[in-house]
């Protein structure tokens, strides 16, 4: 029986295809703090994750040289041991959260994404510039409205009338033409 024996996936992969398959997967998560992936991997990604933000919070020598062989990228390494360590300082683990996201279209696998917990501060940071150029956008099409009809001048206006006279006028001249066409023949 394998109670109480979670982590253990093989993947069906080799254990040196497995083990740079997750140095790679952890990499992009802290990288990019949200990855999608299948629902099996997050589950096994979870654990060597919050492992190296928990070796970035010791900040040691020793810590830093663990940390390496779980991290492929020593900018991603640095990222650990820089502003993760400092926005995880005060939480005593649960560093990752695994959203369900349904099954994968080809072979029905259960996707997940995985993504860094209290990332949802750059998330609303993010949101706020969108709904600020939004309505930037919105103030600048009304401006836009009100000096197009300020800015014409009478001259002009009676000019922009007569051209739109013409164009409804220029259709009943061409049915004229085809009538005056029609008697001819």
């Amino acid at each position: 029986m394998r109670h109480l024996k979670a982590g253990n996936r093989k993947f069906g992969r080799s254990v040196a295809h497995r083990r740079a398959m997750f140095r790679n997967m952890v990499t992009a998560l802290v990288r990019r703090e949200r990855v999608r992936t299948t629902l099996a991997k997050a589950k096994e990604l979870r654990g060597k994750v919050e492992k190296v933000i928990t070796l970035g919070k010791k900040g040691t020598l020793h810590a830093r040289r663990i940390a390496l062989k779980h991290v492929a990228e020593r900018e991603t390494l640095l990222k650990v041991f820089g502003p993760l360590s400092e926005r995880y300082a005060d939480r005593p683990g649960g560093y990752s959260r695994i959203i369900k996201i349904g099954n994968r279209p080809g072979d029905d696998a259960p996707m997940a994404y995985i993504e860094l917990v209290d990332r949802e501060e750059e998330l609303e940071q993010a949101e706020e510039k969108k709904s600020k150029k939004a309505a930037g956008k919105k103030t600048e099409k009304k401006a836009e409205k009100k000096t197009e009809g300020k800015s014409k001048k009478p001259e002009e206006k009676k000019a922009s009338e007569k051209k739109a006279k013409d164009k409804k006028e220029k259709p009943a001249a061409k049915t004229e033409n085809k009538k005056d066409d029609a008697e001819k023949k």
